[in-house]
This record gives C-alpha cells, sequence and structure tokens, in this order.
C-alpha cells in the first residue's frame, strides 16, 4: 500500500460516511436526535473532505475506489452498518497517519490530527445509539 492508496482510502471512507449520514438522517427524521447528529455529522465529514483536498493532488491514486454495501432501512440495521464504516475509516484514518509520519509530511499528519477525532466521534455515537436501540428491537 502507498500513501496515495491510503489517502484515496479516508477521503473514500469519509465520502461514504457522509453518504450514509444524509441517507440515514432522511429514512429515520422521525427520530429527532438520529436526524439532527447525522445532519452534525454529516458536516464534520464534508469537512474533512476539504480538508485532504490538497494532498489529492500531493498524492495522486490511480486505484479505483471502493464501493460500500447498500444500509438495512431498519434503525438498528442502519445504525450498525454506519457504525462498522466508522471503524473501517477509524483505521484508514490510522494507516495515512503513520504514512504521513514515515514521509514526515507534516501537514498531511495536522490534517490527519483535526480528521480522525471527528471519525472517533462517530464511532462513538453510533455505539451509544446502538446500545439504545438494540433492546426495544430485540426484546420487542
Amino acid at each position: 500500500m502507498t500513501l496515495a492508496l491510503a489517502l484515496r482510502d479516508v477521503r473514500d471512507a469519509e465520502a461514504r460516511l457522509a453518504d450514509q449520514l444524509a441517507q440515514l438522517g432522511e429514512r429515520h427524521r422521525a427520530e429527532h436526535d438520529v436526524f439532527h447528529m447525522c445532519a452534525t455529522l454529516r458536516s464534520l465529514h464534508d469537512a474533512n473532505l476539504r480538508a485532504l483536498e490538497p494532498f489529492a493532488e500531493r498524492y495522486p491514486s490511480q486505484a479505483s475506489a471502493r464501493v460500500a454495501p447498500p444500509a438495512t432501512g431498519t434503525l438498528l440495521g442502519d445504525l450498525r452498518h454506519l457504525h462498522l464504516l466508522y471503524a473501517e475509516a477509524s483505521v484508514d484514518w490510522v494507516l495515512l497517519g503513520q504514512g504521513a509520519q514515515a514521509l514526515r509530511d507534516a501537514e498531511l499528519l495536522a490534517a490527519v490530527g483535526a480528521g480522525h477525532p471527528q471519525t472517533l466521534r462517530g464511532l462513538k455515537w453510533t455505539l451509544t445509539r446502538l446500545k439504545s436501540a438494540a433492546p426495544q428491537v430485540l426484546a420487542g
């Protein structure tokens, strides 16, 4: 794996998260906390994508993007799917950070330092929301 591929993976993961958050928020608009948190988190991922744009020119990748499977449509299924996307994105951020350190690219390392915590925030939120929704769905 090259740094260009690690950067592509992070950008792809951030784009998938933004797309999934938009879809989940719309599908579960009646769940106000879900709708509003999805909007908040989506804006963070959009900002992460903008922050990574300059590095795509510095580290271009010719490889094609990964494709995420569709969400299930139920709140519990959607949250589970989103949590897994967050976990994948977090790993991608860690790998990109390691590559930035190896190449001593301070600017990219700063972008990773700013972007990865936003992904961790979403990871924590999905886990909390899963724990909240699961008893009602699974026992009901």
